[in-house]
């Protein structure tokens, strides 16, 4: 066995590449978000956006959410995160994945969507809660719309309150909506199957 180990670690292979568990088995998962402002838990749904949510949770799975900031918030439009750390530094992504936005789910209040750029397939790591109903953001014939893959089941205070913090524009990033105290992601953590 310890043979096994040291060639393993020799090649640069971890148990932690093995242990990655994002329940695959489950089709509704739920997320603890632990915000500096408090708790959200989210459910994602696996049934309308298979590839959105194991991407979400190889992020979540893998710590790369934790001590991330919400980098954007419009009140009555979205709370955005999950790319940025609090030094405002971009963090490294995975490849982008296939937009699942004409799976049925709307971007309405208190749901999680991805993030991405005009290219409609570009969606990496940042996610962003809806805080009104923006039916904008949904497909529709003629474009591609942003994938949501789950709901807040608990913390909707939380997020009313973090919609609602001042912001401004960020002298290094020269972005505008960026809080001006920092709403912290401490942890994004898998909870137990139910």
């Amino acid at each position: 066995m310890l043979r096994l180990i040291s060639a393993l670690l020799f090649l640069g292979i971890s148990f932690n590449s093995f242990a990655l568990d994002i329940q695959a088995d489950n089709l509704y998962p739920r997320v603890e978000f632990e915000t500096s402002l408090g708790k959200i838990v989210v459910e994602l749904d696996r049934t309308r956006a298979p590839i959105t949510v194991d991407n979400f949770l190889t992020y979540v799975v893998k710590g790369e959410y934790d001590n991330t900031i919400f980098h954007r918030v419009i009140s009555d439009f979205v709370v955005q995160g999950g790319g940025l750390n609090p030094k405002f530094e971009e963090l490294p992504a995975g490849k982008p994945i296939a937009n699942e936005s004409g799976n049925g789910l709307t971007n309405s209040i208190g749901t999680i969507a991805m993030a991405r750029e005009n290219e409609p397939h570009s969606a990496t790591r940042q996610f962003y809660f809806n805080v009104a109903d923006n039916t904008k953001l949904d497909p529709s014939k003629r474009r591609w719309g942003y994938a949501v893959f789950g709901d807040v089941i608990e913390g909707r205070l939380i997020l009313e309150a973090m919609a609602i913090v001042e912001t401004g524009t960020n002298r290094k990033l020269n972005w505008p909506d960026v809080p001006v105290t920092p709403i912290i992601l401490k942890t994004a953590k898998l909870l137990p199957k139910k």
